[in-house]
């Protein structure tokens, strides 16, 4: 089962995230925060990460950047930003998005973009 680490402070939107995703039948590990994040992130080494930008303790965009400086296969990263779409991934690109989400968003939109992600990446990494 493919498991996913949702990464947000705002525990409705890991609720609401848990939900939908959950409801497409993958395995959901969340956390608060950065740094709870990172530790999650070592101890079940999800598939596919969804991580909101601005958090405190650790960014998203510090996680990121320590998830894409790990050994091994890239995970697929879902950044969810606040900021405006140009602003927003104009800094999550440096460092190895694959792709941004700004907010408001829907649960749908959320879920189709996994979707499409982890079905191409499980696709190029088979091969």
């Amino acid at each position: 089962m493919t498991v996913i680490l949702v990464i947000d402070d705002d525990p409705g939107t890991c609720q609401l995230l848990t939900d939908a995703l959950q409801h497409q039948g993958y395995s959901v590990q969340t956390a608060g925060d950065g740094l709870a994040g990172l530790r999650t992130f070592e101890a079940v080494h999800p598939d596919f990460v969804v991580l909101d930008a601005d958090m405190p303790l650790l960014d998203g965009h510090a996680v990121l950047r320590t998830v894409r400086d790990r050994d091994g296969d890239p995970v697929p990263v879902l950044m969810l930003t606040a900021a405006t779409p140009l602003n927003g991934a104009a800094r999550a690109w440096p460092d190895g998005v694959d792709y941004c989400l700004t907010k408001p968003f829907t649960p749908d939109e959320v879920t189709k973009l996994v979707n499409s992600l982890v079905g191409a990446w499980w696709a190029e990494n088979e091969q």
